[in-house]
């Protein structure tokens, strides 16, 4: 069994859904990454989702595109990332890790050499947001063979028939984008995210998780996203934006981070009904 399964499952026995955490590596620095990766796991977050900083990411909004641009200055590339990656799983190892990545970057390294150094930097997972599940086939093809899961994108728009694709061709979980646009934090949850998680859920049947990202940055979004039929959810800008307001003072950023990890983890705890779903 591969290791996100593995956490989604074991997670399921004891009642709670996956907390999944972003950071862009390399944001301020290099050195920063590993830091805040282990406050992020020492307050509770169940993955961590490491976005390779890429100077055109088309699906984040300002707060991630500043990141990006901070670490693409202090010389972060892809293979710093990889390695950083492996660092992090050596001193975590219960801790899957899920890259996040534009598939220029992927296309420009080669399908071989990219999965090869992801297996050898014990990446569990890879997440393209440009990638569409129709032309994908060699790509998951190569990731398979490499054992790494491929994490397919599903927005409220895509259709029914589409998303049975992005189910069937999707392993480890499907990333569900709650809202029409960009990362970052939203006040409350719409109307729309609600009765996508609800449809989604509903498709999947249980096949293989799913967990809510774009715009989760409360406790109370982790809970309504995980009481509608979430397995999990994604929390990205919020952490980044308190990484960017605590830039100049680490222990209050390492300190402030982990804090709102331990108590957005309260809120993945499921209710009776909701459990056990792996």
């Amino acid at each position: 069994m591969r290791a996100i399964e593995e956490k989604f499952r074991s997670l399921g026995r004891r009642g709670e859904g996956a907390l999944i955490g972003y950071v862009t590596c390399g944001d301020p620095m290099p050195d920063y990454t590993l830091k805040i990766a282990k406050a992020l796991i020492s307050g509770g977050i169940d993955m961590l989702e490491l976005g390779i900083p890429f100077s055109d990411p088309i699906a984040d909004g300002p707060i991630i595109q500043r990141a990006a641009m901070r670490a693409l200055k202090a010389g972060v590339r892809p293979l710093t990332v990889m390695e950083t990656a492996k660092k992090i799983s050596a001193a975590h190892p219960n801790t899957p890790i899920i890259i996040l990545t534009y598939f220029n970057l992927i296309f420009k390294a080669g399908l071989e050499r990219f999965f090869n150094l992801a297996k050898e930097n014990d990446i569990d997972g890879v997440i393209v947001p440009d990638l569409s599940v129709e032309e994908a086939s060699e790509y998951k093809a190569v990731a398979e063979r490499y054992d790494v899961d491929t994490i397919f994108l599903a927005a409220p728009s895509t259709p029914n028939g589409r998303l049975k694709k992005i189910i069937e061709y999707s392993s480890g979980f499907i990333y569900l984008v709650s809202v029409h646009g960009v990362t970052g934090p939203r006040e409350r949850l719409r109307k729309e995210s609600i009765d996508f998680v609800r449809r989604a859920s509903s498709m999947s049947g249980g096949k293989i998780p799913i967990a809510v990202g774009f715009g989760i940055s409360k406790p109370s979004h982790v809970r309504r996203v995980i009481a509608e039929g979430a397995d999990g959810a994604i929390v990205g800008s919020k952490i980044v934006k308190i990484m960017e307001e605590n830039i100049d003072n680490e222990a209050r950023m390492l300190s402030k981070i982990e804090s709102f990890i331990r108590v957005l983890k309260k809120s993945t705890v499921k209710n009776s009904s909701s459990a056990m779903r792996f």
